[in-house]
């Protein structure tokens, strides 16, 4: 696994937007304080072309434009300037741009830390599986622009520089935001207690350990790759057998119904072979409930044959704060005392 350079003091920070771009309030305003934040602090600034568009159907533009922006950076012209690249957004249709998207070229570059999740899961597992670059799934750029940081935002920061290799959960989550057009830096909302659940081997022991290859991210794009030229996951488990995979997983769009489909079928398309555990986050649709199907039942009936450790409710996702989490990389994980420790281990780039 090729683990890019930490981003160094005075370092180059890149903006593209693969998916929705920062074109409207609260983004636009929360954005642009994240910039200017980053350049307070030393960095210089590389803005895609796309950042401030939203001229596109479900990402920032046409998905040519889009991808010839990730191109750019990750493979371009502005390869060798810029050491990490954060995404301006979520969005829908992400997976339109991969048709142009020169992984060939990507795999032979030198690799630039990718940041983002939801929709840019579609890079954040990709990058790992089909050009063995690993990726950070965390916040977005405009979350940057907040006033304070929320210690989230803090510790990804630190893991993209270098000063820690450690990322952990918190106490509490935002259940609503008061984020809006009014107030678009307003910090996160935590009211909610983390209460984190386990199922699977060891949910009744007070230790849990394990430890493994991290990969994931968001299950409505996962389930969407299944099966398309840019599945690469029966390779990437091969590869990494010896280490054993440990799958990341949360969901935005998806009712719980939906949610067991999409277990379903990622099981039945031999992707958790070799897995050593499941990190579950928070759903947006939370305390939903079809036909008896809640957030748990959604997930662990499914996964329980594998007989290990499934952990859920955890802080990675669509309900803030979420720790970062390096996709492709290995791992050593905790859970103990209500909370989730995880030791990322960099190794020597190929």
């Amino acid at each position: 696994m090729r683990i890019p350079d930490s981003l160094q003091k005075g370092g180059t920070i890149g903006f593209a937007a693969p998916s929705f771009g920062c074109n409207i309030e609260p983004y636009k305003t929360a954005f642009d304080n994240a910039v200017s934040k980053f350049e307070k602090m030393g960095y210089k600034i590389i803005k895609g072309p796309n950042c401030y568009e939203g001229s596109g159907v479900g990402i920032s533009n046409t998905p040519k434009k889009c991808a010839d922006e990730i191109n750019s950076f990750l493979c371009g012209k502005d390869n060798q300037s810029v050491q990490a690249l954060f995404s301006c957004g979520g969005g829908e249709l992400m997976c339109e741009i991969l048709d142009y998207v020169d992984f060939d070229s990507i795999k032979k570059s030198k690799p630039v830390w990718y940041l983002g999740y939801s929709d840019n899961t579609n890079l954040t597992f990709l990058l790992p599986t089909i050009c063995d670059i690993a990726a950070i799934y965390s916040p977005c750029a405009p979350a940057y622009g907040m006033e304070p940081w929320h210690p989230a935002l803090r510790d990804t920061f630190a893991l993209l520089t270098g000063e820690t290799d450690k990322a952990h959960g918190y106490d509490k989550w935002e259940k609503e935001s008061l984020k809006n057009e009014e107030n678009p830096l307003e910090p996160y909302n935590v009211t909610e207690k983390t209460e984190i659940k386990k199922f699977g081997r060891g949910k009744d022991d007070s230790i849990v350990r394990f430890e493994g290859r991290m990969i994931g991210g968001c299950l409505d794009c996962l389930s969407n790759l299944v099966g398309t030229k840019f599945d690469k996951v029966t390779e990437f488990n091969k590869k990494y057998e010896d280490d054993g995979i440990i799958w990341f997983m949360e969901s935005c769009d998806l009712n719980p119904m939906a949610i067991r489909r999409a277990i379903w079928q990622l099981d039945h398309a031999g992707w958790f072979e070799n897995v050593k555990a499941f990190l579950i986050g928070r759903p947006l649709c939370l305390d939903e409930e079809i036909l008896g199907v809640d957030r748990y039942n959604a997930v662990y009936p499914l996964l329980e044959k594998y007989n290990v450790p499934i952990i859920m409710d955890l802080d990675i996702g669509h309900t803030a704060p979420m720790m970062p989490v390096i996709s492709g990389a290995k791992a050593n994980v905790k859970v103990e005392n209500g909370t989730i420790e995880v030791e990322y281990i960099r190794e020597l780039s190929d």
